[in-house]
């Protein structure tokens, strides 16, 4: 595998969605590709040419089937906020090229209704999905993006 050392490697560009339903609960899904009860928001990598909040949409309705239309972006991250991979993933994650992502993070309103979502996807990324309160997120995400979500937590306090 044609893989840069570990020294070597950069960050994933990335965008991440924090969307809130009209009662401030945060929508969280469960990973397929996971074999613990991991849940998270909604997130993927940036394309060459593309920028962070056009991704953010893109992204939002690539895994969680919500039309742009229905989300309203009422605030981004001040920062870049990055995560790295634990050991076990690096050769194995996004192919072996990331030692973790840097991410620029949403906050949007749903304007739709539950009937509009929709993870069965082309490429399903979620088997469930909820409504969560922002205070239960840290705890069900996978250990190593725990302070990523905390930090979140923090930053969009006043939009929860």
């Amino acid at each position: 595998m044609n893989q840069a050392p570990v020294e070597e490697r950069g960050y994933r560009p990335c965008a991440g969605i924090m969307l809130l339903n009209p009662a401030c609960e945060v929508w969280v899904g469960r990973r397929r590709d996971m074999t613990t009860h991991a849940w998270q928001m909604p997130q993927g990598g940036i394309d060459p040419g593309e920028t962070a909040e056009a991704a953010a949409l893109r992204e939002l309705e690539e895994e969680t089937g919500i039309a742009p239309a229905l989300a309203e972006i009422v605030a981004a991250s001040r920062d870049w906020h990055q995560y790295d991979l634990p050991a076990e993933m690096l050769n194995n994650a996004w192919g072996g090229r990331y030692k973790g992502q840097r991410q620029r993070w949403y906050v949007m309103r749903f304007l739709g209704r539950d009937s509009d979502i929709n993870i069965a996807t082309d490429e399903p990324e979620f088997s469930e999905w909820r409504w969560s309160p922002a205070s239960d997120l840290p705890r069900h995400i996978v250990p190593f993006k725990r302070p990523l979500y905390e930090a979140l937590i923090d930053e969009f306090a006043a939009f929860l």
